[in-house]
């Protein structure tokens, strides 16, 4: 079949049997918008420079948090996350730029990347007031090979940086960090260490409401509570406030705003369930820094049980035994259950057993998400959270939609359609 997974290319003789289906069309409609990014790309440069120049454009790139932080930076900047797209790559980017009015003062876009000689085209096209980039991780390591290549990429943001713009960059990040050399324009740093402008302390998770913590910024402190969950989840906060006070807002006219910003879906995200437990739901990526992001927060919740459904690591750095066998171990000082979804069982298996978690405590729900959640129906009681954690095209949000009640029949163990997610998508009860 002249169709490849990881790439999605398709032939002409594909698109009847696309068309059958509401998912196939939707398909269609997003492959024909690639096509067009020559075109589109153009259209927005134009337009970049005609219409939008007197409005603020924010720019959120880096290998995780876009979303959030994207989300957090609108509405710390506009008090809504309305519009802020995270279809984030090629047209994807330049409809972004398309769709926003000219009369908006701030708008803020996300930027992804999967090889090199991508980014200079969104520096030219978006040409950022505000470039903010949240870390260098390991989710480029196939199509990019080193976190030094993927700095050396996605650094070319800052030329497109307008003059008298600002770099906002997570000064916890040694490869982040190192951007505020490649650039003459303002740099701006936060994180969780003291030597950023912008930084946290004192972070004290408040489950399942949120956080709470001190922000030290602008020659103040201020001591907040947000909604979302985790040390990890302050970095877009502390983003946010950053490129807020970039843009001349105080921490009083932003922290209020910040405090009601909601979870993104499938990161981070508590779920109750009817019978009491909960769901800590990580299921819109799987890269190896994101699984020990939510492995700590997860061991940082008080509950009954702490159990884990994970799937399949996302580009593993090296080589996959240890990465696999060291997770194992990790779950095995967190977790009391563990149900396993993939094919990488045994690897998983093997370094919790190693790490004194029973086998009779682990599952293997092999490839079904139907299975996985027939195991938790079984198991899972008031007073349990469990995390949920895998790869975007394991669709592993399947699981989540049942047990609040959902009914779900697709139980495809692959799936990297990006034009509908599983929530809306008609074959979820069609299967």
């Amino acid at each position: 079949m002249e169709y490849s997974r990881m790439r999605g290319h398709y032939t002409w003789r594909h698109i009847p049997s696309f068309l059958q289906t509401p998912v196939g069309r939707r398909h269609l409609w997003t492959a024909a918008l690639r096509r067009l990014w020559p075109l589109l790309q153009r259209l927005a440069m134009i337009y970049r420079r005609t219409a939008l120049r007197h409005t603020c454009l924010v720019v959120v790139i880096g290998s995780f948090g876009k979303t959030t932080t994207a989300r957090a930076i609108s509405v710390a900047l506009r008090g809504t996350d309305q519009h802020v797209s995270s279809y984030n790559f090629k047209s994807g980017v330049a409809l972004a730029i398309l769709k926003t009015p000219p009369w908006r003062r701030f708008a803020v876009i996300e930027a992804g990347i999967d090889a090199v000689g991508q980014m200079i085209h969104y520096a030219r096209i978006i040409r950022p007031d505000v470039a903010v980039v949240t870390c260098i991780g390991s989710e480029h390591n196939r199509s990019l090979g080193s976190l030094q290549n993927t700095r050396n990429e996605k650094v070319k943001i800052l030329a497109g940086l307008l003059p008298g713009g600002a770099a906002v960059l997570n000064g916890d990040d040694p490869n982040v960090r190192w951007m505020a050399t490649q650039t003459q324009n303002r740099i701006i740093t936060f994180g969780l260490g003291e030597m950023n402008e912008v930084w946290a302390s004192h972070l004290t998770l408040n489950w399942p409401k949120g956080t709470q913590f001190k922000v030290h910024a602008d020659g103040k402190m201020c001591e907040t509570t947000v909604r979302l969950l985790g040390r990890h989840m302050a970095y877009p906060i502390l983003a946010a406030i950053a490129t807020a006070l970039a843009e001349g807002y105080s921490l009083n006219q932003v922290l209020p705003r910040l405090q009601k910003l909601s979870p993104t879906p499938g990161r981070l995200e508590p779920i109750p369930l009817p019978n009491g437990g909960w769901i800590l739901r990580d299921d819109f990526k799987s890269s190896l820094e994101t699984i020990h992001a939510a492995l700590d927060l997860l061991a940082q919740i008080p509950a009954e049980r702490r159990m884990v459904v994970l799937g399949e690591v996302s580009e593993p750095p090296g080589s996959q035994g240890p990465i696999y066998r060291e997770i194992g171990e990790r779950i095995a000082s967190i977790a009391s259950r563990a149900i396993f979804i993939g094919g990488n069982f045994e690897r998983y298996a093997a370094g919790a057993k190693r790490a004194g978690l029973p086998s009779s405590s682990m599952m293997d729900a092999e490839r079904s998400v139907l299975k996985a959640v027939e195991l938790l129906r079984k198991d899972l009681c008031s007073g349990d959270v469990v995390l949920i954690k895998g790869r975007d095209t394991q669709r592993l949000d399947r699981i989540t939609l049942s047990l609040i009640g959902r009914k779900v029949c697709c139980d495809i163990d692959f799936c990297d359609t990006r034009a509908v997610r599983c929530e809306t998508c008609p074959m979820l009860e069609r299967g």
